[in-house]
């Protein structure tokens, strides 16, 4: 996995799966593989020589069953491939977990020897997790994989305990964006939307926490007169974003593409009220009007309206909110997915024939 575990969704994944195996106490036992570090791509190839020595060592000392490959586009792919045959070479089995917001796009602008090999890692593994049905389709009729071999698994998270009260809360509705702060999250229609003369009536304040470019989004902020209603604190660890969730009583994630934030999931489980789009595996997650408030991608309109909607209607937002929490509950738990998860891998060892079991190995 990348950068470790607060370095994106994948590193906030798998975290909170670690600390739910740990928890449970008959997880396997695992380490991490950081092929990327969480600085400067200037030190990733020397990350990716020492996740190929650990995989050398700890597969000639018998400690190394199964190779779990945390898979996305750009960089990200040409590492992955790299350990995938060098798996292979140690005869090690791999599952291979895809979490970009586009893979067919980033796989289309590939070279054809690229492109034979992101495939090969992608049929050798002995299953591929995908995050919704999109991508699930993707990788049987374009990557080949058996659909046996295919298994959806969406993200989850910890339950954070039951939400604040938000009812009969004084001073301005409290709006959230978490993500990285760039166009693909909707970012430039957001502020389009905030400054639109409906929503420059209301009272509000927004928090964007997030890496990306924050400095060009602070100063179109202040273009729009938008500057004393906006904060924008950067890039925060979950601990923080937890805080920001039980804060907030709206979470906006306007996105043009997507896996399936997690952001909407941890909103989710602090039963908030959401607006959002029906892009990647979001749609899986929630309904309109049920469990979110979906606007289509890039309509600043659209967007400003159901916001609007949502401060004026502290009702819609309650019901919003708790049904999105009991959707989580039922779906998105993080111990259910980390028993899942476990279950994967031992399944992954039996079909090689040997292996230690999931709980020693």
């Amino acid at each position: 996995m990348p950068g470790g575990f607060e370095f994106g969704g994948i590193g906030r994944i798998m975290l909170y799966t670690t600390r739910a195996w740990a928890a449970s106490g008959d997880g396997p036992d695992w380490f991490v593989l950081d092929p990327r570090g969480p600085g400067s791509l200037l030190v990733a190839p020397a990350r990716l020589l020492g996740a190929l020595g650990r995989i050398a060592l700890e597969r000639a000392r018998d400690r190394l069953d199964l190779v779990h490959l945390n898979v996305a586009g750009r960089g990200s792919t040409v590492r992955k491939v790299i350990l995938a045959l060098w798996a292979e070479l140690w005869r090690t089995p791999t599952i291979v977990h895809l979490h970009d917001f586009d893979y067919p796009a980033d796989l289309a602008r590939r070279p054809a020897w690229q492109r034979r090999l992101v495939r090969r890692m992608f049929e050798r593994a002995r299953f591929c997790l995908v995050l919704g049905e999109r991508d699930r389709s993707f990788v049987i009729e374009c990557l080949g994989v058996p659909v046996e071999r295919v298994v959806v698994r969406p993200n989850a998270v910890p339950d954070p305990g039951p939400p604040p009260q938000r009812a009969g809360r004084t001073g301005p509705i409290r709006l959230l964006f978490l993500g990285h702060l760039s166009e693909r999250k909707g970012v430039p229609e957001l502020l389009d939307a905030l400054a639109r003369p409906a929503l420059r009536a209301r009272d509000w304040r927004l928090t964007l926490a997030g890496g990306g470019e924050r400095v060009r989004f602070q100063a179109e902020a202040l273009r729009l007169g938008l500057g004393d209603r906006c904060a924008f604190p950067g890039w925060v660890d979950h601990e923080r974003a937890y805080e920001l969730l039980r804060a907030a009583d709206i979470l906006l994630l306007p996105s043009h593409a997507e896996g399936q934030a997690m952001a909407l999931l941890e909103a989710m489980a602090h039963g908030l009220a959401i607006v959002t789009t029906p892009v990647g595996a979001h749609r899986e997650a929630v309904v309109h009007e049920r469990e979110a408030l979906l606007v289509p991608p890039g309509d600043p309109a659209a967007l400003a309206a159901a916001i609007a909607r949502l401060i004026d209607d502290p009702a819609l937002r309650d019901r919003l909110g708790a049904a999105a929490r009991a959707r989580w509950r039922a779906c998105f738990a993080i111990e259910a997915y980390a028993r899942e998860l476990a279950a994967l891998y031992s399944r992954a060892l039996a079909a090689d024939g040997g292996g230690r079991s999931s709980a020693d190995g």
